[in-house]
């Protein structure tokens, strides 16, 4: 039976529609600070835990429930003799059911306050009674979310005690929960020196804590097992990890790989922009005024590939881009919106599956990247490799212009779009672009010169007259002389290579225009 329950949160979302329902079953309410005062003041009795322990807060608050009568009720195994025979001796309570969740360390860590101040965020009690609690599972319920409280306080209302598949749910979430929390204070001190010490861009420890979302199908091929997993809590910006699924088949390994590049690849643009993704890699990309054009444009740049591929746009999907989206066998599209008419048709396609990701219609202003999330890991056998994200970007006054032409207007248009684009195309990337959308991509070959000709053996489009984006600078000329046959007329690179000089010459003796970033863009 659950006779008495210690309430001490951080997040107090429901807690006093909890706390009533507790109450109404006659249990006890211990309480501590503004927890105490969020309840008294909604009209609930409550026992303050220093009137409780007969030991008032000290330090500050930092001692309130290390107290034997506060762990002794906790832990103490009922029906165990001695046990029962310790608490009766002391006049312990049993505590059958603890709610805590922790002092937000990680929210004083995000808004930059100071070493001293991010310290004193760092929960004792609160874990502390936690894992007490998780470790009597066998006897004790133990609260860390408020997404429990219904399920928690609809037992208790049924049978007046928690069963064993209730409280053994919660021992597992409660160690998650203090094994995240411990994680991230190790993360944040070992990117330190000393406390005031600049922190490190890569601390000694880092958190890797996740929470599994469901197990897939399979991974990458059917003979491997695979499963979904989220970390950490929903960043600023958009992502796959936390979209919702709207409609269709479950999803796969390959759909989140391909739909997180699709994500990666729109984000790029503030105007209206499809991604087409195959693979892992663009096949399509445009900008237009409508979302519909958009992804007729993308389309049309590789329609062969784009058959069974995965979509992403950074505008409300309406009924013309719906029946554009019909109009082809796709796997997946993400997008921040669906209206009424759109989702009708779309629904038509019962296997295609829908995702909603709110955020992508926002202004990338608005995208608050803290450093944490602007990580990526990659896993080796044995180890991470962990680097930054690659959000770099050029504007025009970056680049220097390597050749005796200049671009025009309209070709420095095209090339910062191909720049744009290029990042996200699997090296070595080469991607032809004009008027607002690709025209060729070429990408994954073991040479540049190698890419340069896969694009433009695959162009279903127009290459004349494009401009070229490449992700590294370019070796040899060799590379410079297949973009000029194809008709291309300017160039967008790093820079940088020791013949340099016979690049520039060849685009050159081709009049057309060549610019340096001073920026790569691998993509492994």
């Amino acid at each position: 039976m659950v006779r008495r329950a210690v309430l001490s949160v951080s997040d107090k979302t429901g807690l006093v529609e909890f706390a009533r329902r507790l109450a109404a079953k006659g249990i006890e309410l211990l309480s501590t600070g503004g927890t105490q005062k969020a309840l008294a003041d909604a009209g609930l009795k409550v026992t303050p835990i220093g009137d409780y322990t007969q030991a008032p807060e000290i330090l500050g608050g930092r001692v309130k429930t290390l107290h034997p009568r506060v762990h002794g009720g906790i832990l103490f195994r009922r029906g165990l003799a001695s046990d029962e025979a310790d608490v009766r001796a002391r006049d312990i309570p049993p505590i059958d059911l603890v709610v805590v969740n922790l002092y937000p360390f990680r929210e004083a860590v995000a808004a930059g306050k100071p070493f001293a101040e991010c310290v004193e965020e760092i929960d004792i009690g609160g874990p502390t009674m936690v894992r007490a609690a998780a470790k009597n599972a066998a006897h004790v319920g133990v609260v860390v979310d408020p997404a429990d409280y219904d399920r928690v306080a609809g037992e208790i209302e049924q049978s007046g005690a928690l069963g064993e598949p209730t409280r053994f749910h919660l021992m597992k979430k409660a160690f998650a929960h203090t094994a995240a929390y411990d994680a991230a204070i190790a993360e944040y001190l070992t990117a330190r020196a000393a406390p005031d010490a600049e922190p490190k861009r890569f601390p000694q420890t880092i958190a890797v804590v996740a929470t599994k979302v469901q197990d897939l199908r399979y991974g990458e091929n059917p003979h491997q097992a695979g499963a979904f997993y989220r970390a950490g809590r929903e960043p600023a910006e958009p992502t796959i990890a936390f979209a919702d699924v709207l409609q269709g088949k479950e999803l796969s390994y390959n759909n989140l790989l391909d739909l997180e590049a699709a994500l990666a690849g729109v984000k790029e643009f503030d105007e209206t922009a499809c991604v087409v993704i195959k693979h892992n890699t663009p096949c399509g990309v445009a900008v237009a005024a409508t979302p519909g054009e958009a992804f007729a444009r993308a389309r049309a740049c590789d329609p062969v590939s784009a058959f069974g591929g995965i979509v992403a746009l950074n505008r409300m999907v309406d009924e013309a881009a719906a029946k554009e989206l019909t109009d082809l066998f796709l796997e997946c599209v993400v997008a921040p919106g669906y209206d009424e008419k759109a989702r009708a048709l779309l629904a038509a396609k019962k296997n295609l599956r829908l995702l909603l990701s709110p955020r992508l219609g926002d202004p990338r202003s608005t995208w608050k990247r803290r450093p944490e999330e602007a990580r990526e890991v990659r896993s080796v056998v044995g180890g991470l490799l962990v680097m930054d994200r690659d959000l770099g970007s050029v504007r025009r006054e970056d680049c220097k212009v390597m050749t005796k032409r200049a671009p025009t207007e309209q070709e420095w248009k095209d090339l910062l779009f191909a720049w744009k684009v290029v990042k996200h195309v699997k090296s070595n990337a080469i991607v032809f672009a004009k008027g607002d959308r690709t025209t060729a991509i070429g990408g994954g070959q073991t040479s540049r010169v190698e890419s340069v000709k896969t694009a433009v053996m695959k162009a279903q489009l127009e290459v004349k007259g494009s401009a070229v984006g490449s992700d590294a600078f370019f070796p040899f000329a060799d590379g410079v002389e297949e973009i000029a046959k194809a008709g291309a007329t300017a160039i967008i690179q790093p820079g940088g290579s020791m013949r340099d000089a016979e690049t520039i010459a060849a685009a050159d003796a081709a009049g057309m225009a060549m610019v340096a970033t001073g920026m790569r863009h691998f993509r492994h």
